[in-house]
C-alpha cells in the first residue's frame, strides 16, 4: 500500500527532524506521508506524528534501510517536502568523525559553521530548472539557527548531557572515509568534525528560509587524528547506536521547546526583498 499524500487542509507539522546513519525512526505515532516535489522523490520513510502535543515531521535522509549514499540523496526533494508539510524549523542529526583529539566518540557537537568539499550534488533551488527569473543569491555567513542551537543545548543539559557548542562541520563527498593525509589537512585547517551530508542540506534549508540546527554525533576519530586501522561503517553504527537513546531524548525535548513564532533569528526573513523564480511551498494562495 502506498503512503498517503499530504493533506492540504491539515496545518501540518511546523518542526521537523532529518535523521542520519542509525536514526531511521523517531515518532511513536508515525504516519507515513508522500509529498510530490519538482525535484523528484524525497527519501523514503517520511512520517508525521505528535510529540508533546506538537506536530512533527521526520525524514531519514538515507532512507529507512540506509539505501541512499550521501551523494545520491535527494536533498532538494527532502527539504522541499518538509517545507510543503509546514515545517519551518529543522533539527538535523548526523554521525561525524572527529578532527580533534578531545572530541572523543560519543561527544555531541552543535557546529556553527560548515565547509563544503562535495561536488556533483544539486546545491541550489535557484539554478533556473524550475520557474523563471534572475539568479537568487542567499546569505549564508552563519549557516545554522542561533535560536535552535540554544534550544538544543538547553534540552541536553536538562537531561544531564553536555554538548560542545560551536565548531566547523566539514562535509566531504563520501561514501568512502578520508585518507590519513586528507584527515591531517582537515585537522590542520582547524575544523572540528567531518561528515558526508551536512551540505548541501544546510544551504538548501537556508534557501527555503528554514531554521536549521545540526546535531553531530561523534562516532570515531578521523584517520589522521589517531593511530589505528581507520574507522569502518560498522563501527560508526555501533557507536551511534550506543548514543541513540540520549540523542533521541534531546531531540524530542528540543522539538517541544522550539518557539512557535520565529522572531529571535534572521532565518525566516532571509529571502525578504529577493525576486524568487517560484512560489515557495506553503506560500501558495
Amino acid at each position: 500500500m502506498s503512503a498517503p499524500t499530504a493533506d492540504r487542509n491539515d496545518p501540518g507539522p511546523d518542526v521537523g527532524v532529518v535523521g542520519g546513519s542509525g536514526l531511521y525512526a523517531l515518532l511513536e505515532d508515525a504516519e507515513p506521508v508522500t509529498v510530490a516535489t519538482p525535484w523528484g522523490e524525497h527519501s523514503d520513510g517520511l512520517t508525521t506524528g505528535t510529540v508533546g502535543g506538537r506536530r512533527v515531521a521526520f525524514l531519514p535522509r538515507h532512507g529507512r534501510r540506509h539505501t541512499l549514499a550521501p551523494h545520491r540523496i535527494g536533498y532538494r526533494a527532502n527539504l522541499w517536502a518538509l517545507r510543503s508539510l509546514g515545517v519551518r524549523q529543522l533539527v538535523t542529526v548526523s554521525a561525524v568523525g572527529s578532527l580533534r583529539p578531545e572530541l572523543v566518540p560519543g561527544t555531541l557537537v552543535l557546529p556553527d559553521q560548515v565547509v563544503d568539499r562535495t561536488w556533483g550534488r544539486e546545491h541550489t533551488f535557484y539554478d533556473g530548472s524550475v520557474g523563471r527569473g534572475a539568479v537568487v543569491h542567499v546569505p549564508f555567513a552563519d549557516p545554522y539557527c542561533p535560536v535552535g542551537r540554544v534550544v538544543v543545548v538547553a534540552a541536553a543539559r536538562a537531561r544531564g548531557q553536555e554538548v560542545v557548542e560551536g565548531g566547523t562541520l566539514l562535509t566531504v563527498q563520501g561514501p568512502r572515509f578520508s585518507s590519513r593525509a586528507e584527515s591531517r589537512v582537515h585537522a590542520d585547517a582547524g575544523w572540528s568534525v567531518v561528515g558526508m551530508t551536512g551540505m548541501p542540506e544546510a544551504a538548501l534549508a537556508r534557501e527555503l528560509a528554514l531554521c536549521c540546527t545540526a546535531l553531530s554525533v561523534v562516532t570515531d576519530h578521523d584517520a589522521g587524528v589517531e593511530a589505528g586501522d581507520g574507522v569502518t561503517h560498522a563501527e560508526v553504527l555501533e557507536v551511534f547506536a550506543a548514543a541513540l537513546e540520549r540523542v533521541r531524548a534531546i531531540v524530542l525535548a528540543a522539538l517541544q521547546a522550539l518557539p512557535r513564532e520565529r522572531t529571535g533569528c534572521a532565518c525566516a526573513g532571509v529571502l525578504d526583498g529577493l525576486a524568487l523564480p517560484f512560489i515557495l511551498p506553503g506560500e501558495e494562495k
